[in-house]
């Protein structure tokens, strides 16, 4: 099988030309000397994104969701491929109805007529990992059924180490491909099928989020059925609205449009600045909006944290960065520890002011603020910055927030809807606000500490005595040891004096 996928890769990526892609970068070597001479010259209507995009669709589904992985990476990746991936949709033809029945069965060790009151034989949505069924419980509850497409995990085990087999083959023929780290990028996917691939991580996060949202008027979150969740099978709450994508059906419902942008916008930066947990795959097919103007959040296979170094970093970076102070900019990427420190704060403070003083001419409602965050990567590259993996996935995640903000609300000012956010934060971190937060949360542990305190003080003074004492017992020791040995000396020296003076006598 895995002889024929090659097979496959290579008759597709000569049909669309990569092979040209990776040998007009390639470097002087003898192999990338042999393939530019085997491989004949061909031209290309379509321009190089476009091909790339095209071959991997031909590829099939996961290579489409490396693909949608690859978008991400902005800082690696030339923004014309870059946005052309961003296309991508991982859209593939629903398994048989008959395959499903037999996982829920293998899964609960009984039909599954016997666990649902019904399930609906059509799925509502179908991907190249799972796909979702319509069913109700034995009360009558209206559930969500994911399903993991059988027979993956083997397709994907084999698709993965042929791609580290590309990445390799890419790292040595061209002269970019160590900065691009393909092998590393191929590492970071598997990662993430690892989490799709498991329905009982995908429930913990959505049951993570939910949570996190349990009081909110902005955000829905379905509710997870645990006693019917399996490492293959999610169930949970089954969610109605208007999918978002949908603008003239929601005008017609009379949901204010530029409204629902700003929520969406907090509903980011809550996540991010509040949780530090945000869902990292916010595209429009996994949003719907209910009449009352409030978002339904969908499929949580790829989650993203961040800690508070990275908040710090973000936080501190966009508020310098629109009031300006690039030299806060520049030293707030090196505390972060995201650029060495023997990087020059003045050299790195010149490059950005270079970037991004152009976009200020521009009303501050026009500046995108993913596009900031791109540009500040890529700068920061050129100083050896590397950019983190939940840095990029939020910095996609925030393009397509901010794209759907502005598709329901053209006017949207992002900054202006975020600087309030930013600045909470900031002010919760830092002066008397951070005082009392850190007090609080350290006042369980003290509480519990003080009363053993004039305990643990005579242990500390009785082990500090008892140490002194030991310590002076071996010293003691030693200069006894000492005076033994020089003894032991003294008397054998004598002894020898001794026998040389009778045996001098006697002669």
């Amino acid at each position: 099988m895995r002889l024929f996928r090659l097979a496959k890769i290579i008759s597709v990526g000569l049909r669309f030309g990569l092979d040209q892609m990776v040998l007009d970068h390639a470097s002087n070597t003898r192999a990338g000397e042999w393939a530019q001479r085997l491989l004949p010259t061909r031209s290309f209507a379509e321009p190089r994104a476009v091909r790339l995009r095209l071959a991997l669709e031909s590829l099939g589904p996961i290579f489409v969701k490396f693909g949608q992985l690859l978008s991400t990476r902005r800082d690696l990746l030339p923004l014309d491929i870059a946005d052309e991936l961003a296309k991508l949709q991982d859209q593939v033809p629903p398994f048989p109805s008959a395959q499903v029945f037999e996982v829920l069965e293998a899964e609960y060790g009984k039909p599954a007529s016997e666990i649902f009151r019904n399930i609906a034989a059509e799925p509502v949505a179908s991907a190249s990992v799972a796909q979702v069924h319509f069913a109700e419980l034995p009360d009558g509850t209206e559930v969500a059924v994911k399903v993991l497409r059988p027979g993956i995990e083997p397709v994907i085990a084999h698709d993965l180490a042929l791609m580290d087999s590309a990445a390799l083959l890419i790292e040595k023929l061209w002269r970019d491909g160590k900065r691009l780290k393909p092998r590393e990028l191929v590492a970071e996917y598997a990662r993430h099928l690892d989490d799709e691939l498991d329905m009982m991580r995908e429930a913990a996060n959505c049951s993570q989020l939910r949570r996190n949202f349990a009081d909110s008027p902005l955000l829905i979150v379905p509710a997870v059925h645990w006693d019917f969740c399996t490492r293959k099978v999610m169930v949970m709450q089954r969610m109605h609205g208007t999918p978002i994508s949908q603008i003239d059906a929601l005008r017609a419902q009379g949901v204010d449009l530029k409204q629902l942008s700003h929520a969406g916008v907090e509903i980011f930066f809550t996540q991010v600045f509040r949780d530090g947990y945000f869902h990292a795959d916010m595209h429009p097919g996994n949003i719907l909006v209910t009449p009352q103007g409030q978002y339904v959040a969908l499929d949580f296979g790829i989650m993203a944290s961040l800690t508070d170094r990275d908040k710090s970093y973000l936080a501190q970076n966009f508020l310098a960065f629109f009031q300006r102070d690039y030299e806060r900019v520049a030293q707030a990427h090196i505390d972060a520890g995201w650029v060495p420190a023997h990087v020059r704060v003045d050299e790195f403070e010149t490059a950005i002011r270079a970037v991004c003083e152009p976009i200020f001419d521009r009303p501050l409602k026009d500046i995108s603020f993913g596009k900031t965050l791109l540009r500040l990567f890529q700068t920061a590259r050129r100083f050896e910055m590397e950019v983190q993996p939940q840095l990029a996935m939020l910095q996609k995640t925030l393009l397509n927030i901010e794209g759907l903000g502005r598709q329901l609300d053209p006017e949207l000012d992002l900054w202006q809807t975020a600087k309030p956010f930013l600045e909470k934060w900031m002010s919760e971190q830092i002066g008397w606000r951070a005082f009392v937060r850190h007090l609080k949360s350290e006042a369980p542990n003290w509480a519990a500490t003080l009363p053993q305190l004039p305990r643990l003080l005579h242990r500390a003074l009785n082990t500090d005595a008892q140490e002194r004492e030991a310590a002076r017992h071996t010293e003691l020791l030693a200069n006894l040891r000492r005076q033994n040995r020089l003894l032991t000396i003294l008397c054998l020296a004598a002894c020898v004096l001794a026998v040389s003076a009778l045996l001098h006598v006697m002669n």
